[in-house]
């Protein structure tokens, strides 16, 4: 037990974001656009002159506040190979899926006070996005794809980046171009994604996990490995949006 919880603080030492600026705006821009008129406007008085599309990255943003060291290991869960979330070690300190579980309880029961509700809303739109991000999920071999070392584009980076924030950054698309481009499901494709648990988000990611370290023996990718997996960015970036709203709907709608 020692070592997988040695494991999981160096993890939650590194530069885990889930996805980069652009691709959590993107989760936040395509949830505005299914949010139902009543969580709209429950949102827009929790959040006051914030959009939802802005805090997506708010989580990031205060991992060098000393007053939220405790939420590091919020960004991601490990879950080994042949494992379940529900056989394996749980981190003390909490991690994504147990988070998101709480976030969720704690808005539904309400009576939190303005700041408390404003930041369990802001950690909820970054969270849904970064267990979305399949290497999110991680296998507790090497800490979610940043011991990875690789070139991408001849330039310096791991696998993680090259998930996070190198695919997306690359096509040099703002996010309302690229939520633009996904975001075009028919209403009941949209439901079949809405139709879902936290755990099965989990589950889904895990499962897209393994085509993420489909590089061969190359230390350098490019072009051909894009190929192969931007429609699983663009599909989860949208499967993230949708649920997100879906959350807020279900809590707020």
């Amino acid at each position: 037990m020692k070592k997988v919880f040695i494991i999981i603080a160096v993890f939650a030492s590194l530069n885990v974001v889930g996805w980069g600026v652009t691709g959590h705006r993107t989760v936040g821009y395509i949830a505005e656009q299914h949010l139902t008129k009543k969580a709209k406007k429950q949102v827009a008085r929790v959040l006051k002159r914030e959009s939802l599309t802005i805090v997506t990255n708010w989580m990031d943003e205060i991992r060098s506040n000393p007053d939220y060291d405790h939420t590091h290991t919020w960004h991601y869960v490990t879950i080994p190979d042949e494992k379940t979330y529900e056989s394996c070690e749980k981190e003390p300190k909490g991690d994504i899926i147990e988070t998101i579980e709480r976030l969720i309880a704690d808005l539904k029961k309400g009576g939190l006070d303005a700041q408390t509700e404003s930041d369990h809303v802001k950690m909820l739109a970054h969270l849904i996005g970064d267990l979305h991000m399949p290497l999110h999920v991680g296998n507790g071999k090497d800490k979610g794809g940043n011991d990875i070392k690789l070139k991408y584009f001849w330039k310096d980076s791991n696998l993680h980046r090259v998930w996070d924030s190198g695919m997306i950054d690359g096509k040099k698309l703002s996010y309302t171009e690229l939520a633009n481009s996904i975001n075009t499901l028919s209403k009941e494709e949209v439901r079949k994604i809405q139709n879902s648990t936290v755990r099965d988000w989990a589950m889904e990611s895990m499962k897209l996990r393994d085509a993420c370290y489909d590089y061969g023996e190359k230390t350098s990718i490019n072009y051909k490995y894009d190929y192969r997996h931007w429609s699983t960015v663009q599909q989860q970036l949208l499967k993230a949006g949708i649920r997100l709203a879906a959350t807020l709907n279900d809590i707020y709608g």
